[in-house]
Order: C-alpha cells, then sequence, then structure tokens
C-alpha cells in the first residue's frame, strides 16, 4: 500500500489521495471508530482521506466514534529521550563478577592424577 514511508494513500478503490485518518472496526459492539492516522499500516484498519473520512457512514445499528483529526500526536519529549538514553546505558553497564571466597580445603591430598586430587576428609 505505502509507496514511500509515511505517505500512504486512501484505501478507497480508485482514489490516490494521502491518507490522513485510520478507521477501524469493534465489531462485538458494533462501532466503526475513526481516528488519526496510524503510526503502522495494519492489515484490519483502513487509512481514509479527508473526503472519504467526511462521507463515512456506518450499517444500520452500528455507531461512529469520531476521533479528533487535528495535529499529529507530539514526539517523544527531551525528557522521554534522556530517560531512554539513561537506560541503554544501565543495560550496556557490565555487571560486576561476584567475589568468590576462597575454597577451603578440608583434608589432606592422599592421590593425585592430572588436575584432579582426592582428599581425606579427616
Amino acid at each position: 500500500m505505502p509507496a514511500r514511508q509515511g505517505l500512504r494513500t486512501c484505501s478507497r478503490t480508485a482514489c490516490a489521495r494521502r491518507a490522513v485518518a485510520t478507521l477501524t472496526y469493534v465489531y462485538a459492539d458494533s462501532t466503526a471508530v475513526l481516528g488519526p492516522l496510524a503510526t503502522f499500516a495494519e492489515p484490519h484498519a483502513y487509512d481514509l482521506c479527508d473526503v472519504h473520512s467526511e462521507r463515512l457512514s456506518a450499517p444500520r445499528g452500528w455507531e461512529v466514534v469520531r476521533l479528533a483529526l487535528g495535529s499529529p500526536q507530539p514526539g517523544p519529549s527531551g525528557d522521554d529521550l534522556l530517560a531512554l538514553a539513561d537506560a541503554v546505558r544501565e543495560a550496556a553497564r557490565p555487571i560486576p563478577a561476584p567475589v568468590a571466597e576462597p575454597v577451603r580445603e578440608s583434608g589432606r591430598e592422599v592421590a593425585r592424577k592430572g588436575h584432579l586430587r582426592m582428599l581425606t576428609s579427616e
């Protein structure tokens, strides 16, 4: 559907206008929801141009919920970006290895084979 990322066209047949709204359905509630253009094209949603979004009608017995189309949602704030950068730095920080206590041997060595030793429990 999209020719270039961010430029989506109306889902209506033979309409080449730029999409400005996304239509979704809630079948269980017999509701059609028309809102701002979704961030990603979804297979079960319809992108509509301004003309087709204004003319939208629903089947008898269905409710149409129209959300404000206005300006697109604002991007992340500076605080959001700083929090994300801090989280990435924290995740990338190496975890210090736990300090192992020296193994205290009890008993005495009675036999050895290569790097293995046999100890008595005395």
